[in-house]
This record gives structure tokens, C-alpha cells and sequence, in this order.
């Protein structure tokens, strides 16, 4: 009798499995309704989003790739994406991540908890685990309901790339995947600063509000005229570099940065929200944050972390001005006309021509050229010139140029109108405005060929 009772005692101090936790945090989270909301949301709305806004005559044609959702089902996919980076995955890497340890705060719940599992290591790998579960959840649901709305409502086209390239279908499903795999990195260091941000700041609204708000900080920064260095070490700028993927050759550098500096951004503020939490009092049942440790072990290391990141990426790579220099613009225009010259080209049924042939050439000048030509900014204004077999004379045509701080640009057909002015063509999927009167593009910051 006594041994049972001795075993019995030794059943109740035993510690909960980890696996056993992370399924009971995992139901606690899908129980509350606005997880299933949410779930609802990211499986349901992209899908019917995309599918509307392709059946329109008038496109989102200021968001990358907005322009061609008449054309192709996978142009939907990288709309969504882009407004996903910009907002929605902030938002929900704080209703998940921002609140699962806040709320036992607000619940008063913490004792009965720790009673249960006996392990505050155990509690926070299985609080951390279900919140990016959920995350992983709602990320995936995102891009397959964009997938799938651009498919049933367009079909499965070539894609015009940035550098205004075709792509295959397959081609281009390959890139969407990875695109949307690559946003899972800056998703996870918002989701691990909203971990850091429910343990330090306890009950305070201000955790929940943490990770939109730096999401917010990094748009603004991007929008600054910082350096490239300063850009690439913010994890922010993952959500951006994916452009990289649809030019030929695929500007890797940016996005592998970007990618990496996320995952070490989510390594440390896991890091840190795990020390905060195992050296928290328990007992103080009016706990409301981790005061002074918040700065020194939260805030802080942060901080550290970015200026050793933009160090590091300023030494690895040269690139401490803005990255947007007069003979990348040009080589950019030139390839891009190039390649959608040949689009429009069969698209009007006349003589084939390669790129070779056509030989094009841009000359581009910011700010009628007074000034330093280099830069963001819409003041940028480019000469195409362009060959065309037995035709002895060249064609010109004239661009005005928007190219935002992050190398993207938008160009603007200024004449002649028989080149790059408004007209619809006929294309597989019906009429569509001409591809060269005006198409996006993307200057590449890092300095990775000859500058000319």
C-alpha cells in the first residue's frame, strides 16, 4: 500500500510531455473565435479577392504585378503577397503571437497552468510551437486561396516577369511558392517579437500592439532615402526582395540577406522571450510586464543586433549609397522594353525578332539632368532606342520613370503613340492594354555587375 502511494506520488510530479502541452495550447488557440475567423479569412477571402479583381475592367496597376491579373492566374497570388507583407502579416502575427502569453496575464491563469505542466520551459516551447503553428495556418491559407482564385478565374498563363520576360506556367508556379516561402522568414521575426512583447510587457496593450508597429517602423524606413545597407539589415525588407525572383538572372543577393537577417532577428527574440519568461515570479499575482529587464534584455539586444547587421552587410557588400545609379537604370529599361518589344511584337502579328536584333538602348537622366543622376525619385526620363531588321533608321521612344527607394519602377510611355501609347492588343486571354505602354521593372541595389 505504501509503494502504490509512493508511485502514485511519483505520477503526480511527473511533468507533462511537451507533446501533450504544445496539442492543449494548440486547441486553446483554435478554441477562441477570432483564430477561426482568421483561418476563415486567410482560406477564403484572397480566393475571392482575386477573382473579382480579375473580372474588373480596371486593375490595381500601382501594385507590382496588378497589371497583369487579366492575363494570368498567377499574377493574383503575388498581389496578395504584396498586401500580406504590408499588412495583413503584421497583424496577424499579433493576434496570434502578440497575445498567447498575455492572455494568461489577463485571465489570471498562470498558476493553475504551472501547476498542470510543472515545467516553465515546457509552457513556453508549447505556447511558441502552437502560435507558429497557427501562423503557419493562416500564411498557408493566404497563398493557396490566392493560387487558386487566379487559377479559376484567369487560368494557368505565362506570367510577364519584371524585367519583362515570359515565363512559363511552370516556371512561374515555382517562383510564386518560393516567394511566399521566403515571406515565412520576416513572418517569423514579427511573430518572435510579438512572443517577446507578450512576455515583457505583460497585460499592457502595447505587446499586442509590438509587432504591427515595428512592421510599420521598417515600411517607413524603406520609404527613407537609407542607405542599401541599412535596408538589407532590416527583416523587413524580406517581404520586398521576393521581386528579385522574377527578373532573369534572378537578383538572389537582396532576398538570401533579407531572409537570413529575419531568421536571426526570430532566433534572438525567441531567445530573449525565453530568458524573460523563466526568470519570471510566478507568485506576484499583480505582475504587469518585466520593467527595467524588458530594456536590458529585450530592447536593447535588438538594437545591438541591428547595428552589427547593417555593419556586417555594409562590409560584405559595397553598398552604402542608395543603389539606384544612372547605368543600372538604363540597363534595366533596355532589357525590359527589349523583351516586351518581342511580346508586343507577336502580340500584333508582325515579323518575329530577338533581342539580339533589336539591340536597344536606354539613356535615362534624373531631374532633366541637373543634379547627381542617381537616386530614387519620378524625375527620371528615358530615351529607348531600338534596331529593327533591313530598317535603316533606329525608333526611339520616350519613358517618364517613378522608381521607388526599393529599385522598383514603374515607366511610363511618353510617345510615339504607335509604340508605347494606350491601345488594346489581342491576347490569348482577350484584349489587353499594349505591353510597352507601360510596365513595371527593377533597378538591382547591390552592386553586382560593372556600372555603366
Amino acid at each position: 500500500m505504501t509503494v502504490a502511494v509512493a508511485d502514485d506520488s511519483v505520477a503526480i510530479a511527473r511533468r507533462v510531455p511537451l507533446s501533450r502541452g504544445y496539442r492543449f495550447e494548440l486547441v486553446k488557440l483554435l478554441s477562441q473565435w477570432r483564430i477561426r475567423l482568421l483561418v476563415l479569412a486567410c482560406w477564403i477571402a484572397p480566393a475571392l479577392f482575386v477573382a473579382g479583381v480579375s473580372r474588373q475592367s480596371t486593375l490595381p496597376s500601382d501594385t507590382l504585378f496588378g497589371r497583369w491579373m487579366h492575363a494570368t492566374g498567377w499574377a493574383g497570388p503575388l498581389v496578395v503577397l504584396g498586401f500580406a507583407g504590408t499588412w495583413a502579416l503584421p497583424l496577424l502575427t499579433s493576434v496570434v503571437a502578440g497575445d498567447v502569453f498575455a492572455a494568461e496575464d489577463r485571465l489570471g491563469t498562470w498558476r493553475h497552468l504551472l501547476v498542470a505542466v510543472r515545467s516553465p520551459r515546457r509552457i513556453f516551447l508549447a505556447k511558441s510551437l502552437a502560435s507558429l503553428t497557427v501562423i503557419l495556418l493562416l500564411v498557408a491559407g493566404l497563398a493557396f486561396s490566392g493560387v487558386a482564385g487566379g487559377l479559376a478565374s484567369v487560368g494557368d498563363q505565362p506570367l510577364v516577369g519584371l524585367d519583362g520576360h515570359l515565363l512559363t506556367a511552370s516556371d512561374a508556379a515555382g517562383r510564386v511558392l518560393l516567394a511566399w516561402t521566403a515571406a515565412l522568414a520576416p513572418t517569423m521575426a514579427l511573430a518572435a517579437l510579438g512572443l517577446l512583447g507578450s512576455i515583457a510587457l505583460g497585460r499592457s496593450p502595447m505587446g499586442l500592439l509590438l509587432p504591427p508597429l515595428v512592421a510599420l517602423g521598417m515600411q517607413v524606413a524603406q520609404m527613407l532615402p537609407l542607405p542599401v545597407a541599412v535596408r538589407l539589415a532590416l527583416p523587413g525588407y524580406a517581404f520586398v526582395s521576393w521581386n528579385g525572383l522574377f527578373t532573369a538572372p534572378a537578383q538572389l543577393g537582396p532576398l538570401l540577406i533579407g531572409v537570413t537577417v529575419s531568421l536571426v532577428w526570430a532566433v534572438l527574440a525567441t531567445t530573449l522571450a525565453y530568458l524573460l519568461f523563466v526568470r519570471r515570479d510566478f507568485t506576484n499575482a499583480a505582475y504587469d510586464g518585466a520593467g527595467r529587464r524588458a530594456i536590458t534584455l529585450g530592447l536593447l539586444p535588438m538594437a545591438a543586433l541591428t547595428v552589427l547587421t547593417v555593419a556586417t552587410v555594409a562590409a560584405a557588400t559595397p553598398s552604402m549609397g542608395s543603389g539606384i545609379q544612372q547605368g543600372k537604370v538604363q540597363r534595366s529599361v533596355a532589357t525590359a522594353f527589349a523583351h516586351l518589344y518581342r511580346l508586343q511584337t507577336r502580340e500584333l502579328h508582325r515579323p518575329a525578332v530577338t533581342e539580339a536584333q533589336l539591340r536597344a538602348t536606354a539613356a535615362c537622366t534624373k531631374s532633366d539632368g541637373q543634379g547627381a543622376q542617381e537616386g530614387a525619385g519620378n524625375d527620371w526620363r528615358c530615351v529607348v532606342t531600338w534596331h529593327l531588321p533591313d530598317v535603316a533608321v533606329a525608333g526611339t521612344a520616350v519613358y517618364q520613370l517613378d522608381v521607388a527607394s526599393d529599385g522598383r519602377f514603374v515607366a511610363d510611355g511618353d510617345g510615339p503613340k504607335e509604340v508605347n501609347g494606350y491601345f488594346l492588343v489581342r491576347t490569348p486571354t482577350g484584349d489587353a492594354p499594349n505591353p510597352l505602354w507601360q510596365f513595371d521593372g527593377a533597378v538591382e541595389l547591390l552592386d553586382t555587375t560593372a556600372k555603366g
